[in-house]
């Protein structure tokens, strides 16, 4: 039966599952039974639970042993036993001690609980599923003298299991109901309110989160947390100037943070802040193997006009994934810029191929062929482009002079036509080419 050290451990250094980002559980020391009056011959019981309170695991774990050798199906000490391993990052030995706590009292919610929040920390080889089913069940019994707040948090790991993640798919809905299940038994936190604000944005609910976020900065404007929760959303609403804002305090608290130092890199670059790329080059040479850094310093590089600087990055980033399609298009567009035609069209022509609705390989793809004298290719890419993109004065361009070589004079004349309407002077030189085309076009019978 749960008693003293339960509390005394409960408030002294457990820590919710969710404590810190919202995704990133942290360590947690899970509560242990305490010390109501033990009968006399579990005093060996009583001397471990001291020394727990104490933090000597040494002691205890020798105690415990001990005791349990001549008394292996004690849940109590087991549930102690596997207290002492958890703290001491023994996970295995832990999970298998609350195992057989629970298997000595399947109503102990402690032994549940901790297995569950254990299990969700390791996070691999399923252990999500088996962590979700021994929270849930902590959720059904009776917690005791721990009372509201440790139910609570088995509601707040289930929530933090439930919501979507980048290996799992999750459930936006079942996340916000275990939630409210804790916020019915605890004070809301402001790790509550962040995952609010996560789960509001998982859902799509972008204006809810994006109040959720400014509530916690109205109360800590220096939250590392809601500052670059409230940059992601206005990045995608390409509210850049204010994005930077929030990254910039984000910054201060986590200077040295990636994501942050990454998100603000993109911000620089779309609206053409000259310190994007020293920013992207220095984050780069800290995390070499960071590959998301690496095609974002591809990417600016190419902005930059250094097509051979970018390309060199593209080409490391192809070795690890060679089916990538948009590693290619990048790959392509590079070629292109230095005049590769024949190496741009191979790049083009296999991410068509992985990917049949990607518009620039398809644009990518019609350039090349139309510089390597394939006019058929050319004319299939534009067909395919047209599906996902409108015609610009370039594509026009293209279906002219592909169908001037196959000499299909109908079709290449309305194209150069319609090329000339589009392209309103800006393009000089394929103007004059068109207009000599049309003169010796129309001459023909």
């Amino acid at each position: 039966m749960p008693s003293v050290v339960f509390f005394v451990l409960l408030f002294s250094s457990a820590a919710v599952f969710a404590q810190g980002s919202p995704q990133s559980p942290a360590k947690q020391v899970p509560a242990i039974p305490a010390a109501e009056a033990l009968p006399a011959e579990s005093q060996q019981v009583a001397d471990a639970e001291a020394a727990i309170v104490k933090s000597d695991w040494k002691s205890a774990q020798s105690t415990l042993g001990t005791w349990l050798s001549a008394h292996p199906a004690d849940a109590r000490a087991l549930f102690d036993a596997g207290y002492v391993a958890d703290a001491q990052n023994r996970l295995q030995d832990a999970a298998a001690f609350y195992r057989r706590a629970i298997a000595a009292d399947p109503q102990s919610f402690e032994a549940h609980l901790s297995l569950g929040l254990l299990l969700a920390r390791q996070n691999q080889n399923g252990s999500l599923d088996e962590a979700r089913t021994e929270l849930v069940t902590a959720t059904t019994l009776d917690p005791g003298p721990a009372g509201p707040a440790m139910k609570a948090r088995a509601w707040r790991a289930l929530a933090q299991i439930d919501r979507p993640g980048p290996n799992r798919a999750g459930d936006t809905t079942q996340a916000s109901d275990d939630l409210l299940q804790a916020l019915k038994l605890t004070p809301e936190t402001t790790e509550d309110t962040l995952l609010a604000a996560t789960l509001a944005e998982d859902a799509g609910q972008f204006d809810a989160a994006e109040a959720a976020y400014r509530r916690v900065l109205t109360q800590d404007p220096k939250s590392a947390s809601a500052n670059a929760g409230l940059a992601h959303l206005l990045i995608a609403r390409k509210q850049y100037p204010e994005a930077e804002t929030f990254l910039r305090a984000a910054l201060q608290q986590s200077p040295d943070d990636p994501a942050l130092n990454a998100q603000l890199a993109t911000v620089l670059a779309a609206q053409d802040k000259a310190e994007a790329l020293p920013l992207i080059q220095k984050l780069h040479d800290a995390h070499p193997a960071d590959a998301v850094i690496t095609r974002m310093l591809a990417e600016l590089l190419a902005e930059a006009g250094d097509a051979a600087g970018s390309d060199h990055f593209y080409a490391e980033l192809l070795a690890g994934s060679p089916n990538d399609p948009a590693l290619l298009v990048g790959h392509g567009q590079n070629l292109i810029r230095q005049q590769r035609f024949p190496e741009a069209f191979v790049a083009f022509d296999k991410a068509t191929r992985l990917d049949s609705a990607d518009p620039e390989a398809w644009s990518g793809l019609a350039f090349a062929a139309s510089r390597t004298m394939r006019p058929e290719v050319t004319l299939h890419a534009l067909t395919m482009r047209s599906k996902y993109l409108p015609e610009v004065p370039s594509t026009f361009f293209l279906w002219a002079t592909s169908y001037d070589s196959l000499h299909e004079r109908t079709a290449a004349l309305s194209y150069y036509h319609q090329f000339l309407n589009a392209s309103a002077g800006k393009f000089p030189d394929q103007e004059w080419q068109a207009r000599q085309r049309i003169k010796l076009l129309e001459k023909k019978p």
